[in-house]
Formats: structure tokens, sequence, C-alpha cells
């Protein structure tokens, strides 16, 4: 008899579980995926050519809505929990759901799911999203090339459309992005990538990935998205946690588990919230002692300030940060009120369709909008809750060049923000370390394949 698995999941995570732990395995038959978080993505069908020989007409994709319905219909004899960024009251609810429906209820961990590298691997991993991995990433991609080697990330999948061409994904210049038709949260982690000349793979098909990948560098960067665990076996373990909420380093799954993993936990926005960088001090020091710890401050910028100091300003935010990732507002927030907005447009009122509705779906948002655009339609539905607000000046405050992507026909500032060391040992001598003790050395000079027109590096970028 083979054990009948549904999988819990948001198009990601419970992918990788399934080639991971039960692809090609007979004693197993996965009778379906659920979807939630990401809209639109359930209704499709996880493709044969990547389900393996065992399922010649794939596998359907269903709504966790109707997961009940599901477990009894499908005779569901276990269900795996395979997507991140869950509170534990969450957890719960979901596991006493497929319980109470007559099922078993469990989780992966790293032995079950993670690829082994032949090359150097270096996770950034989270205890919330929002807490910043995206520019921990950046800042390792830096050090790394300034200390001679070539690096490739290998970011956490986001494949909302077809499941068959983003099998294995590599991205190097915006026409690749332009190509593949990615959707906002794509565009929000691997332009900042691209714009540093930083190759990023990604997809579906990690063990596939993972082979081109090491044919193209000598240090590898996992690039982790939400509070999700790495797919990669790291040689170097970073959990990043957020100074700014204390609070939240345990009760969330699994960035728990990443926290209690880590070989360093890095605090970030330490200069924004002092005490909550020595709160969440003294609770890592007790949860993992054999954990090196270190603050970081994230330092903001604005190419305008004169645009923003009295005005009337939107903030646009980065989405998944406020929606699952459960903040009130961000970076952009944070610079109207320091450089001194007369006011701080509330985004809520003029907020349009889709929009709207994950407003209301998320009613922790303060008065911004998130920076959603999973499909076309969201896109315009972003700009239209833009265009339709009366206010001076917008702070896009997301990763992406948002003017690329819809028409704002008002004056528009751009926030960025970047790592900087703030204790000693810093990441950049930890990292030192590490290099000299793999004993990685320089590669041979290679011709400098980024240009600024292939990536859009220029002026504002």
């Amino acid at each position: 008899m083979r054990e009948r698995i549904l999988i819990l999941g948001a198009a990601g995570r419970d992918f990788h579980n399934f080639n991971m732990a039960y692809r090609d395995r007979p004693g197993f038959e996965v009778v379906g995926f659920t979807a939630a978080q990401i809209p639109g993505i359930a209704g499709r069908t996880y493709p044969p050519c990547l389900a393996g020989r065992l399922y010649p007409d794939g596998i359907p994709i269903y709504p966790e809505s109707d997961l009940e319905d599901l477990i009894r219909g499908l005779d569901v004899d276990r269900c795996i929990l395979a997507y991140s960024d869950l509170s534990a009251s969450d957890v719960v609810a979901l596991a006493s759901r497929v319980v109470a429906a007559g099922a078993d209820f469990g989780l992966l961990g790293g032995r079950s799911t993670m690829l082994k590298s032949r090359k150097r691997v270096i996770a950034v991993c989270a205890v919330r999203t929002g807490a910043g991995k995206s520019q921990v990433s950046r800042y390792v991609a830096e050090w790394a090339r300034g200390a001679g080697l070539r690096p490739v990330v290998l970011r956490h999948p986001m494949p909302y459309g077809d499941l068959t061409s983003q099998a294995v994904q590599r991205f190097s210049d915006l026409r690749d992005l332009e190509l593949a038709g990615v959707t906002m949260e794509e565009r929000e982690e691997y332009e900042p990538h691209i714009h540093r000349c930083t190759p990023v793979y990604a997809g579906v098909d990690y063990e596939a990935i993972l082979k081109m990948a090491e044919k193209e560098g000598d240090l590898l960067i996992w690039d982790g998205g939400n509070n999700d665990l790495p797919f990669l076996v790291p040689d170097l373990w970073i959990t990043v946690a957020d100074a700014r909420r204390p609070d939240q380093i345990t009760g969330y799954y699994p960035g728990e588990a990443n926290l209690r993993a880590a070989q360093v936990i890095l605090i970030n926005k330490a200069n924004t919230s002092p005490e909550g960088a020595k709160a969440i001090w003294e609770a890592a020091s007790r949860i993992n002692p054999q954990a090196s710890l270190v603050c970081s401050a994230s330092i903001l910028s604005l190419d305008r300030p004169d645009m923003v100091s009295g005005k009337r300003v939107l903030v646009v935010e980065d989405g998944p940060s406020l929606t699952h990732g459960g903040m009130q507002d961000g970076a952009g927030a944070a610079v109207a009120r320091q450089l001194g907005a007369a006011q701080l447009v509330d985004g809520r009122v003029s907020a349009r369709g889709s929009i709207a509705q994950a407003l209301l779906q998320y009613p922790h948002i303060g008065p911004v909008l998130p920076a959603l655009g999973y499909y076309p339609d969201q896109l315009q539905e972003l700009e239209d809750s833009i265009n339709h607000a009366e206010f001076d000046t917008l702070i896009v405050a997301t990763p992406v060049d948002l003017g690329r992507l819809i028409r704002i026909d008002r004056p528009t500032v751009r926030v960025r923000y970047e790592l900087a060391d703030l204790t000693q040992p810093a990441l950049r001598s930890i990292l030192h370390e590490m290099k000299r003790k793999w004993e990685l050395e320089p590669q041979p000079f290679q011709p400098e394949v980024c240009k600024p027109s292939e990536t859009g590096v220029g002026e504002g970028q």
C-alpha cells in the first residue's frame, strides 16, 4: 500500500519537498498540493515532466481552503506542511484541522530536503520575513567579489507561472526578467543582484539548478525566502533577526529552527532599535550559545530628500514584508518620518481591486501600499491605487524600479537600504576567516560580462 500524501504549500518549498522526499519513491503517492499565501497559484498542475514516472498525469494543485474535503475525498493518510512564516498558533491550527479530518500531520527537516553541493555554500536565512536577508545576501556577494571569488546566488523559488518553463531559471540582466515575465516579488529579489553583476538561479528543480550553478561560481550563496530553511547544506549558516521585532525571534515556523541551527546570528537594523538588538542578543545567546552574534545597521538612502521634507507623501513598501511578514510599514515610512514629511498619505483609502483586498486580509498594515504584482491585472490595480491618491511625492521603498513596470504620474523618489557592520567581530571578519578555513583561493581575472546597457545599472541605480 502506498502512503497517500497531501503537501500543503505556497508554490516553492512544497515542490522542493516533493522532488527531494517523494518523487520516484513507490512507497508514497502524492495525491495533490494545496496553495496558500500567494494569489492565483491554485488550479494548476505540477507537470508530468517534473513529477516523474509515477505521475504520468502530473499532480493537481488545490486551494488550501478545501483542506478537510480534500483529506476525506482523496483518502489522505498524511499532510506535510511545506511553507513558511507561520506563527506557532497557525501551525497548531493547521495541524488540528488535518488531525480532525482524520489524517496525520508532519514536517520534513534538512536531512530529507537539503542538497549537498561540491562547492562551498553560505546560506542566508531569517527568523521572519522582512528582517533584511536581501541586504545580507548582497553584502556577502560583494565581499566574495572583493575577495577574488565568483559568487552565484541561488534564490528561494517563486514559481508562480508556467512550472515547466520555470524548472531551471538563470538571470543575469534585466532582459532575462522581461523574457521570463517574472512577478513583482521576484523582481524585488533579483534586480539588486543583477545590478551588481551577480547571476541568480531559481526555479523548481533545484538538483538541476545546483548542477548549473556549480559550473559558474566557486562560492554559492543561498538567498532564502520568507523565513524558510535552506535547500542546500550550508557550510556557513547565517540567520538574520530584526531588531525592531525582538519578540518574534521565536514562535514562528521555521524561523525559530533557523535561529537554533545558525552558526552566525546577525541582528539587523540595530541602529534603529538598540534596545531590541540588546534583547535579541540576550535571548539568542541562551537559545543558541554556539552561534556567533553580530549586529548590523540598515543604512537608508534617498536620491532626492528635498522632495520629501514638508511634502505629502505616499509610500509603497516591499509587499511580502507587509503581508505575511506581518510588518506595519517599512523603510519608506521610516524615511518619510526622518525627513519630516508633512503628511503620510493613507494608501488604504485609494487602494483598488486586489490591493484593497490584501489590505483587508492583512489589517495590521499601516497607511502604506504593499508593492504587489503577482500578475498583470494586479500591477494595473497597483498603478490605479497610486494614481488615484492625492499626494505630492511617491516614495518607492521596494527594491524594484517601479517606474519600469507601471505608469506613475507624480514625482517619485526611491529608498535604498544597505548593510553596515556595527560590532566586532563583524560579519566581514567572519567571512574572511571562513575563506581562510575553506582554503578558497582568488580566481583568475575574468573579463567583465555585466554591462550597464544589459543590467540597467546607471543613474539612480
